[in-house]
């Protein structure tokens, strides 16, 4: 009688409960729904005579204004501004709000950038590293602009990034400014980021600077030297002459044309203690792999998917290396699709990604075994070989042959007597009325026959661009194939093959037109080797490579920078 009392006692909630439970959803703390405010900066370090940006980034509308008077304890804001922007991509919408400030330093150090309230919600705190005032440059007071250069490191090994940074020094205004690209032969050259510009200082002289970074990748060791870089400028003048009321002074231009320094590059080959088979070099890389499902509760016959993620900071697309290495049996087979290759340029540097997806499908109940996956890289920070590894994984598939007969059998015995006992219960009405469902259903399937041979030419010309991707296919993998055999003559002819069928164009020099830099190269190599005075040998693996990271560039190209997501963070 006790228990049955109080389960009687149990009501569910009240009338009033639920208001206040409303209430209580309705007003909530603002903290519940916080909004995500990232902070950055436009360059790090800093001197303490330059202005820099910080930057606070929202992806949707915070609680309020923002607060900034807790920057000033250790800045001076020297102006601000707030922009917002959104974007539809794939079916999803995205809003993203920014608001810029541009400050100075008011001591040297590490300075910290403190939380920002914007009501509600409150900013991520972040850190910048303020150096002293930058030493008096070798300059003139009475210069009106000049540029400087400088490459980080000086003696890179092969295939490992140098940022080579360009600044541009101005105290006058300029119009028509012609600027050529650094070039540097035997290397793969990025442009990262958008230009930044900030104020500084030079022998008690105020500039206005324009600051630009490239990422460049050289391909071979020895010295390389970066071409020093031209700017032709007009030069904008006020014409003060006496006796003329300042409102009529006219402007006048002069053209000045100033050059930057060269730099030589003591590139280094791969050191020796690095025994890997493919040569990468990076500041960071991650390794990692993903499921679609359980692994140790897989069923045979259904497939689950595997996916190997490879990200690298410091490097280019084109020298990530393939991942899915493991052979497998036909006791557990391997449909592999295209792999992802992306590239982000960030300010300090080139972001590389490669994704593959594996299906892997078993044919018998069991316990499967993947080996363990092991990329050995170079890290450029720590000038050690550091090895990123998936350990082995085990892979569980249960249900077999015999399991699926029984069930089979089962469902058909268990259906059989229905479908007899079923059988007399049929009127002669009703089996009319199915008769004339039958009539109008062949009906429609004959006129849809119909339809799609009159339709035929449409139907041709699909089967026509497929074939054509095939051939293109086919092609890479004769290319890549020669390439492996470093066979020459049979890459140029795969090279040629290519050229006809995506650019029209029938020879080598025509086809090194439309490629980038690296494959350019590599091309004219290939053609200097088939048709230079001496016949050299030829390795193809550079060539390959070249040509991969061209295909993912063009693939790179197609799509906005903005379109990838900030998920490729380190």
């Amino acid at each position: 009688m006790i228990m049955k009392y109080i389960n009687t006692k149990k009501p569910a909630l009240s009338n009033t409960s639920l208001f206040l439970l409303l209430l209580m959803l309705i007003y909530a703390p603002q903290s519940l729904f916080a909004a995500d405010i990232n902070v950055s900066v436009d360059r790090n370090p800093v001197s303490l005579d330059e202005s820099f940006q910080i930057i606070f980034t929202a992806t949707e509308s915070p609680d309020d204004d923002p607060d900034f008077r807790p920057l000033e304890q250790d800045f001076s804001i020297l102006n601000q501004s707030n922009s917002s922007s959104s974007s539809w991509i794939n079916g999803k919408s995205s809003k993203t709000i920014q608001w810029t400030l541009d400050v100075m330093a008011k001591r040297a150090g590490s300075l910290v950038i403190p939380p920002v309230h914007f009501g509600n919600d409150v900013s991520l705190s972040s850190t910048i590293l303020v150096a002293q005032n930058t030493a008096n440059k070798a300059v003139n007071n009475d210069e009106d602009l000049f540029m400087e250069v400088e490459a980080t490191p000086e003696s890179p090994y092969i295939q490992s990034q140098v940022i080579y940074t360009l600044r541009l020094y101005t105290k006058v205004d300029i119009s028509q400014a012609r600027l050529n690209e650094p070039e540097l032969a035997d290397a793969v050259i990025e442009k990262l980021g958008e230009d930044s510009n900030y104020n500084t200082q030079v022998n008690n002289v105020n500039y206005s600077v324009t600051e630009r970074k490239y990422a460049i990748f050289p391909q071979k060791s020895g010295q390389l030297t970066i071409k020093p870089l031209v700017l032709t400028a007009e030069v904008v003048a006020i014409n003060n002459r006496p006796g003329f009321n300042s409102f009529f002074n006219s402007q006048i231009t002069k053209t000045k044309r100033v050059e930057t320094k060269a730099i030589t590059l003591n590139v280094k080959p791969a050191p020796a203690s690095f025994t890997g088979q493919h040569w990468l070099s990076a500041e960071q890389l991650i390794l990692k792999q993903e499921w679609s499902g359980d692994i140790l509760q897989m069923k045979v016959g259904e497939p689950l998917t595997r996916t190997l993620t490879l990200l690298a900071k410091g490097t280019t697309v084109g020298q990530l290396p393939e991942l899915n290495t493991t052979k497998t049996n036909d006791q557990l087979k391997a449909y592999p699709d295209q792999p992802i290759l992306q590239e982000q340029k960030k300010t300090d540097g080139l972001l590389a990604f490669r994704e593959e997806k594996i299906a892997l499908i078993p044919s018998t109940g069991g316990t499967y075994k993947l080996p363990a996956l092991e990329i050995p890289w170079f890290n450029t920070k720590s000038q050690k070989v550091e090895v990123a590894r998936i350990p082995e994984t085990t892979i569980t598939a249960i249900g077999g042959a015999e399991t699926r007969a029984t069930a089979t059998t089962s469902a058909v015995t268990a259906v059989s007597p229905r479908k007899i006992e079923a059988t007399p219960a049929i009127q002669p009405q009703q089996n009319n009325k199915w008769l004339w469902v039958s009539i109008f259903l062949a009906s429609g399937w004959l006129l849809t026959l119909i339809y799609f041979l009159t339709k035929r030419p449409v139907k041709n010309q699909v089967i026509e661009i497929n074939d054509a991707e095939i051939s293109l296919k086919e092609i890479v993998k004769n290319l890549k194939k020669a390439c492996s055999d470093n066979n020459a003559v049979a890459a140029k002819d795969a090279l040629l093959e290519w050229g006809r069928q995506k650019y029209k164009v029938s020879n080598l020099g025509a086809i090194a037109v439309f490629c980038d830099a690296r494959l350019r190269d590599e091309i004219q190599h290939l053609n200097h080797t088939l048709y230079g005075k001496k016949m050299q040998q030829w390795q193809g693996k550079k060539l390959f490579q070249a040509f991969t990271e061209n295909k993912a560039r063009e693939k790179i190209a197609l799509t906005d920078d903005n379109s990838l997501e900030p998920l490729y963070r380190l």
